[in-house]
C-alpha cells in the first residue's frame, strides 16, 4: 500500500511539474530568466559608480489611436488629447539639459490617416517628440513586408514632414517596433508575421534600429535581456535577433547588422504576486503600473549600456499611449508626479537626458565611437542639432 501511495505522489508530482514548466514556457520565462540570474557581462550598479553617470531615457510608444476599434472621431480625439496636453502638463519640466519630456509616437502603418498624423507632426514641431514606425501584419511576405514599410516611410516623410534622412546614406530613416512582439516571425506558433528573415527588409527600407524587446512576457521575448547589440539574419532560421553582437565602444557596426535596442526585463522582488512570485519588470508604463523613482532604479540597475562606456544607462520604456487607463496615467498627475521626482532624484553624480528613439541611437553611435562629450552636455546637443538641422521632411 504504500508504495502505491509513492507512486501516486511521484505521478501526480511530474504532472504538476510538467503543468507549470509548460506555463512558464507559454510566457517565454524559459528563454530569459537563466540570462537574468546569471548575466554573462554584468554592469555595476549606478550607486557603486565612481564617475557621473548619464541616464537616457526614450519612451518608445505602440501608439495605437484604433485602439479598441473606436470610431474615427473617437481616435482623433485621442491624438488631440496628446497635442493638447502634453506640453501643458510636462512643458514646466527640463532634464539636465533644460529640454523637456520628449515620447516617440511608433504609428501603426495599419492604422494610417493623414489626420491623425498632421496632429502628431505639429505636437513634434514643438519639440516634444517624434514619429517613427509600428506595424501588425500577419500570414505576410517578404515583398509585402518591403512594400508596406516603403510605401509608409514615404509618406510619412513626403506628405506629413515626420521622420529623417540618415547623414550618411541620406535614406529616409525610421526606428521600428513589431506588432505583437513578433519581430523574425518569433511566436512559436507563427502567428502575427509570417516573414522569417525581416532584418534584410528593415535594413533595405531605411530602419535605423528596431526598439521591440523587451516583450516578456510573451514567447517572442529573446534570450539576449538588457543589451545592445547588432542582429544578422541568418539564413533558414526564424528569430534571428535573438542574440547578436554587443554594442562596444572603439568596435564598429557589423556588416547587414540591425541596431537593436532593448528595454529593461528583471524581477521586482517589492511587487509579489501570492506574497511569494516577483513581478516582471519590463518597463512597460500601465495605467494600473506608473513610472516610479522604484522602478527608474530597477530600469538603471538592468545595466542596458553600450560596451566600455558603464556610465552612459540606456533607459528604452515603452507603452501603449492611446489604450484606456494608460492616456488617463500618461496625461495624468501619475507623469507629473514622476517627473517631479526624477527632478529631485538628480544629484551630481547622476544626470538624466530626454530622448528621443532617434536621438537615443545617435547616442549609441557616439559611445561606439568613444565619445564622452556628453559630461558637458555636447553630446546630448550634438545628437539633437543632428536630428533638427536634417530639416525634417523637406529635403
Amino acid at each position: 500500500m504504500f508504495l502505491i501511495v509513492i507512486t501516486i505522489v511521484l505521478v501526480l508530482t511530474g504532472l504538476l511539474g510538467r503543468v507549470l514548466w509548460s506555463r512558464l514556457c507559454e510566457r517565454g520565462l524559459d528563454r530569459w530568466v537563466p540570462a537574468s540570474l546569471f548575466p554573462v557581462e554584468p554592469v555595476p550598479p549606478v550607486a557603486g559608480m565612481d564617475v557621473p553617470v548619464d541616464v537616457f531615457i526614450a519612451v518608445c510608444d505602440h501608439y495605437e489611436p484604433e485602439w479598441g476599434s473606436p470610431s474615427v472621431e473617437t481616435a482623433l480625439a485621442r491624438v488631440q488629447r496628446w497635442h493638447d496636453e502634453y506640453p501643458r502638463l510636462l512643458g514646466e519640466f527640463a532634464d539636465s539639459d533644460g529640454r523637456p519630456p520628449r515620447h516617440t509616437f511608433f504609428f501603426p502603418q495599419d492604422q494610417y490617416r493623414p489626420e491623425y498624423i498632421d496632429v502628431l507632426a505639429r505636437l513634434c514641431e514643438r519639440g516634444y517628440g517624434e514619429v517613427d514606425i509600428h506595424l501588425h501584419h500577419h500570414d505576410d511576405t517578404a515583398e509585402g513586408l518591403e512594400e508596406k514599410l516603403d510605401s509608409f516611410r514615404q509618406t510619412l516623410y513626403h506628405r506629413h514632414g515626420v521622420l529623417r534622412r540618415d547623414p550618411v546614406t541620406n535614406e529616409i530613416a525610421y526606428g521600428f517596433i513589431h506588432g505583437n512582439w513578433c519581430l523574425c516571425n518569433s511566436r512559436r506558433d507563427g502567428q502575427w508575421c509570417g516573414v522569417d528573415h525581416e532584418i534584410p527588409v528593415l535594413l533595405k527600407t531605411g530602419c535605423y534600429a528596431d526598439f521591440t524587446m523587451p516583450s516578456a512576457p510573451s514567447d517572442t521575448q529573446t534570450t539576449t535581456i538588457n543589451s545592445i547589440y547588432y542582429a544578422q539574419d541568418l539564413p533558414g532560421q526564424r528569430k534571428s535577433h535573438d542574440k547578436g553582437i554587443r554594442a562596444e565602444v572603439g568596435k564598429a557596426a557589423p556588416a547587414n547588422g540591425l541596431l537593436m535596442v532593448q528595454g529593461p526585463l528583471g524581477f521586482d522582488w517589492s511587487r509579489k504576486k501570492f506574497g511569494l512570485i516577483p513581478r516582471i519588470e519590463n518597463g512597460d508604463l500601465l495605467g494600473n503600473h506608473p513610472p516610479t523613482i522604484q522602478r527608474m532604479k530597477l530600469w538603471l540597475n538592468a545595466g542596458v549600456t553600450v560596451k566600455g562606456r558603464p556610465n552612459w544607462r540606456f533607459v528604452k520604456l515603452h507603452t501603449h499611449g492611446c489604450k484606456t487607463g494608460n492616456i488617463e496615467m500618461l496625461l495624468g498627475p501619475q507623469a507629473v508626479r514622476f517627473h517631479r521626482d526624477l527632478a529631485a532624484l538628480s544629484q551630481q553624480n547622476l544626470r538624466y537626458h530626454y530622448v528621443s528613439a532617434w536621438e537615443m541611437a545617435q547616442l549609441i553611435h557616439q559611445a561606439e565611437r568613444g565619445s564622452d562629450s556628453i559630461n558637458s552636455s555636447a553630446g546630448i546637443e550634438a545628437a539633437s542639432t543632428l536630428a533638427s538641422s536634417i530639416k525634417l521632411g523637406s529635403q
